[in-house]
């Protein structure tokens, strides 16, 4: 029965099947939204409620987070309804129960109806269990498979998204790269121009000395090799067949982190404009992987 993740999955995700029968009908509904771990809640009519921990353990094969709702309804048919054997033998001591209270309280006579509302006294046929637990299993992958489909499909959606967003962010990095020496070579000229202006005769390996932690500090192509590492790591995390939303989470803490430091270091406004859109673009990737398995 465990349907095995080949395909990233969405946490959230809908699926309703039915199953007609002589006997009446059985309606299976399986619905889940996102949660940081899987919770289950099922709502099933009393003939299959003996079925419950057979459907649970067939869906914490199936999924790993979500809260699931899982609702299956039964419906008797009316003619099936109509089809019914009396319990005489029980009906029989009933009734004997009945007149010997009503002998001791002296009041009334005994309601007919009364007794054959008693519990196991009308035996339908229709209540052959073992057929309706039967259709109710079947009823139940069919609705998991295609819960699970559903799941996969929107998992592909966001996967997609997810893509496009690393793209983008590989192409602000790059674009960084490119002007990061302009940006470098800028810094230090203006540098050099505003000492020529004081006419500051310094130690020129003084002002070397200076230049260069400046220039350090400024520089953000450590940064920008991390953003590559972690967008390579990111897109084959996504490749995984198993539940990835936790590594995408946490990889997510991974890229704001450099994205910070890279808005700390910028020393041009188009550097900056860079990172603002790379924190942006990482924000927009939290709020999609939210929803994944």
């Amino acid at each position: 029965m465990s349907h095995n993740h080949k395909m990233m999955s969405s946490m959230t995700g809908f699926a309703r099947k039915i199953i007609v029968e002589s006997w009446g009908s059985l309606v299976c509904e399986i619905r889940s939204v996102n949660q940081r771990y899987l919770e289950t809640q099922f709502r099933l009519d009393d003939e299959i409620r003996e079925l419950e921990p057979y459907f649970r353990e067939c869906l914490r094969q199936s999924i790993s987070r979500g809260k699931v709702e899982c609702h299956i309804k039964m419906d008797l048919s009316p003619s099936s309804k109509n089809d019914f054997d009396i319990n005489k033998p029980l009906a029989k001591k009933i009734i004997e129960a009945a007149k010997w209270v009503q002998n001791i309280a002296d009041e009334g006579s005994v309601n007919p109806i009364d007794i054959l509302n008693w519990p196991g006294v009308v035996i339908s046929h229709s209540q052959n269990l073992e057929e309706v637990h039967k259709v109710a299993k079947i009823l139940f992958s069919k609705t998991l498979k295609s819960f699970i489909e559903m799941r996969q499909r929107e998992g592909e959606q966001i996967r997609h998204i997810l893509v496009q967003k690393l793209d983008s962010i590989a192409q602000e990095v790059e674009s960084i790269r490119a002007f990061s020496p302009i940006a470098l070579q800028w810094q230090r000229d203006r540098l050099l121009q505003k000492l020529n202006e004081i006419k500051l005769q310094a130690e020129h390996s003084r002002l070397e000395l200076e230049l260069l932690l400046l220039a350090n500090k400024s520089d953000v192509s450590e940064e920008l090799d991390r953003l590559d590492i972690h967008i390579t790591e990111t897109r084959s995390i996504l490749l995984k067949p198993e539940p990835i939303g936790r590594r995408l989470d946490f990889m997510m803490q991974e890229f704001n982190r450099e994205a910070n430091t890279l808005g700390s270091k910028s020393i041009k406004p188009e550097i900056t404009q860079s990172a603002i859109e790379i924190k942006i673009l990482i924000e927009q990737m939290r709020e999609q992987i939210q929803n994944i398995e």
